[in-house]
């Protein structure tokens, strides 16, 4: 099970960066650096390509819509160039409420467009010429001046096949990921019903999977901290999960708590939906089970986390992504030693 974690720099981007070098002599695998509508994360992953040496990096994630197919090739391409072969393209759709509102163009088609800008990018990588009639995308553009013309990649890549995550959770989202992608990335991962939520999906996907591919990479990210008396951190958990069950789009269109809903608990999801849609927010995330805090968390005392573990790795889980709730940096440091320890000996 590779250990990695999500960059967050609220101390510093510079600082944070700095810091990378301690977790990665702690046997941190990857860092991965997310964008939503803040500041983007091309540009940071470039600043960590040139600051560390054998470090993966990865996007986690960039939205299929907010680039062209083409751009969104070149840019993993050229990540992949200046990080000596170590980038990862993390893929995701986002939804509505940021792909309308903040980027301003349509949120449709969501797993015929991530298929097909998959299949645009490693023709790029490639380097075939760029011919490509899809249902959603067409190079080059028929419309215009008509003097679009096939291309190709001036240079040649690192790497003819660049990794790809898909971030995924709905049915075809994550049977398209278990059959095109590397990996697959879902969110608020319970373990002892992933395979009722996703198994069949996940099985559909890995039917029609090309060999060369290689085994699907779970990756799932975990608030961990590891000691005693960390009851409270655990359920600093509960403000994220009432945000994306409650507040992350709208009434009767939210895939977060749809999942919450398949999750087996659709009283509490509908409770905290009415809860936060309507400003109480403190409220909603009381509202949570606390079994799904409990359940995607690693934080706790040593052999709980162990246990956890466990359940994740039984579960199919190789990647972990954590994130830190509290602690110093050399708490986290610590943090990346132990998890690293514990997964060793599973």
């Amino acid at each position: 099970m590779r250990v990695g974690m999500m960059l967050g720099y609220a101390g510093g981007f510079s600082e944070a960066v700095s810091e990378l070098e301690d977790f990665e002599r702690a046997g941190l695998d990857i860092v991965f650096v997310p964008e939503a509508y803040s500041f983007d994360a091309v540009s940071q992953l470039g600043f960590i390509a040139a600051r560390t040496r054998q470090l993966q990096i990865a996007s986690g994630i960039l939205p299929i819509y907010s680039r062209t197919p083409a751009l969104t090739a070149m840019t993993a391409a050229g990540l992949d160039y200046v990080s000596g072969g170590r980038f990862t393209l993390g893929l995701g759709t986002s939804g509505p409420q940021v792909i309308e509102g903040w980027h301003g163009v349509p949120y449709d088609a969501p797993v015929g467009r991530t298929r097909e800008l998959i299949e645009i990018c490693r023709k790029v990588w490639r380097r075939e010429v760029l011919d490509y009639q899809g249902k959603h995308y067409t190079l080059p553009y028929t419309g215009g001046t008509g003097l679009g013309k096939p291309l190709k990649l001036i240079n040649c890549p690192v790497r003819e096949r660049i990794p790809i995550i898909i971030a995924a959770i709905g049915p075809k989202n994550v049977a398209m990921a278990a059959e095109i992608a590397e990996g697959w990335q879902p969110i608020f991962f319970y373990p002892e019903k992933a395979a009722q939520t996703w198994g069949a999906s996940l099985e559909a996907g890995k039917a029609k999977r090309d060999p060369s591919l290689g085994d699907l990479d779970v990756v799932v990210g975990a608030a961990c901290a590891v000691g005693n008396g960390l009851e409270g951190l655990r359920e600093q958990a509960r403000d994220s999960l009432a945000l994306y069950i409650g507040g992350m789009g709208a009434r009767g269109k939210n895939f977060y708590n749809e999942l919450t809903v398949r999750y087996g608990f659709p009283d509490a999801a509908a409770t905290v939906q009415d809860l936060y849609l309507s400003g109480r927010k403190a409220e909603a995330a009381a509202a949570v089970p606390q079994e799904m805090v409990d359940a995607t968390s690693l934080v706790g005392p040593e052999g709980w986390v162990a246990e956890r573990l466990a359940a994740f790795q039984e579960a199919g889980v190789t990647t972990l992504m954590l994130t830190f709730p509290e602690g110093t940096h050399a708490d986290r440091v610590r943090t990346v030693e132990t998890v690293k320890k514990l997964a060793a000996d599973l």
